[in-house]
């Protein structure tokens, strides 16, 4: 059986006034078209003073694309840059105190890497874990705080530039 879709019965009470343009046209609910399309009208204008509102607010910002471009990216890299080097400082540090506590097994030729794993305690494991809880929360503190200083320092340097830029003119 198709489907058939419910149309909507418009009645024309007086389809044009003296001007030629529709008066009081209706919908089966007794709602004028009228109306809905002065709230339809209503809603585009304030969509419009929205649209206006937004290229004047483009148009008056200071920033140009290259500011921003340096506003974001700058934090962003420092950030990046400061976890590595943390990392390497970690890895080059932690494997410097790994040397002082290998294992006699983990030294001999023929032990493989997981037999040498298996030979360890618990508490070496929880010393393990516990050294991987410390560098994440250190590496993450440490990145935060390049990041945030790295963000004023960059919008520091942005001001500076309207500053010279404002000087010229």
């Amino acid at each position: 059986m198709p489907h058939r879709r419910a149309h909507r019965r418009i009645t024309l009470i007086c389809p044009m006034n003296y001007h030629g343009c529709m008066s009081n046209v209706q919908d089966e609910n007794g709602r004028g078209t009228r109306e809905a399309a002065d709230r339809i009208i209503s809603r585009l204008g304030a969509i419009d003073e929205k649209v206006n509102d937004m290229r004047n607010q483009r148009i008056n910002d200071p920033d140009s694309l290259g500011d921003k471009i340096i506003k974001a990216a700058l934090p962003s890299l420092a950030g990046l840059v400061a976890g590595k080097l943390f990392h390497t400082l970690w890895s080059t540090g932690a494997s410097r105190a790994g040397r002082g506590r290998t294992t006699g097994n983990a030294t001999e030729p023929g032990i493989s890497k997981a037999t040498a794993a298996e030979s360890r305690s618990g508490a070496e494991q929880n010393q393990g874990v516990i050294a991987g809880l410390a560098f994440a929360a250190l590496s993450a503190a440490f990145a935060a705080v390049v990041s945030q200083l790295s963000d004023r320092g960059s919008q520091a340097f942005v001001n500076r530039r309207h500053r010279k830029r404002a000087a010229k003119r």
